[in-house]
């Protein structure tokens, strides 16, 4: 597996779900996994199609606030997604890994944020073949997928109820985040003040040091 430093994820509300998912088992979240890549295939068929001229459509997306990552294996005609722990053995070798949050990682499926921004700001890191990366990225561009639709349209007719299960989970996130950055604030504080004062006092010592020869000049006169 290609492996990099693995940023540091951020208290947010995905995190804690991550956490709770530690003790579910591998058969639950392989399900999941098949249930999503069944819902792309149904819908977005045309971008694994795109992706026929790469030599090794594989990709390891790595949700740094979830305790899995995913191994995409783009290549037709049988596209799978496979849940991985920690440890566990990878089925194929990926040509890159695409590392970031999860919600990062939804926006750049959905379109929703400039990706170019994402990975210069170093939200999302690539390793390995980035020009398969932008394949992917091309592939997915235009593709006008909706990722809480394309899973709950299947349920048929309980997709309503799950839609407005949907909804109040979305608002109940949000609510969590808002908090959780309260929080965060909070715990950062002591910091950055003793941070601020380490910045004052290094600037008065930088400014005592830069004066020195200017005194013992004036002395020597």
């Amino acid at each position: 597996m290609l492996r990099a430093g693995r940023q540091a994820p951020t208290l947010s509300p995905l995190l804690l779900v991550g956490l709770a998912l530690r003790p579910a088992p591998r058969s639950a979240l392989q399900a999941a996994a098949s249930f999503a890549m069944a819902a792309m295939l149904r819908r977005h068929s045309n971008v694994f199609e795109r992706l026929e001229g790469l030599a090794s459509p594989v990709f390891l997306i790595d949700p740094i606030d979830l305790p899995i990552s995913l191994l995409l294996e783009a290549g037709l005609p049988a596209p799978r997604l496979t849940a991985l722990r920690d440890g566990d053995a990878v089925p194929a070798p990926p040509a890159a890994a695409i590392r970031g949050p999860l919600r990062a990682l939804i926006e750049l499926l959905e379109g929703r944020t400039d990706g170019d921004a994402l990975f210069f700001s170093r939200t999302l890191t690539v390793e390995g073949d980035m020009a398969a990366v932008v394949a992917l990225r091309n592939a997915v561009d235009g593709a006008d997928i909706d990722l809480a639709e394309d899973l709950l349209r299947p349920l048929g007719p309980l997709g309503g109820p799950a839609r407005r299960l949907a909804a109040a989970a979305g608002a109940l996130y949000r609510r969590a985040d808002q908090d959780l950055e309260i929080l965060r604030a909070a715990l950062l504080a002591p910091v950055q003040r003793r941070c601020d004062t380490q910045d004052v006092r290094l600037d008065d010592l930088d400014e005592t040091l830069s004066n020195a020869p200017k005194r013992r000049r004036g002395q020597q006169v």
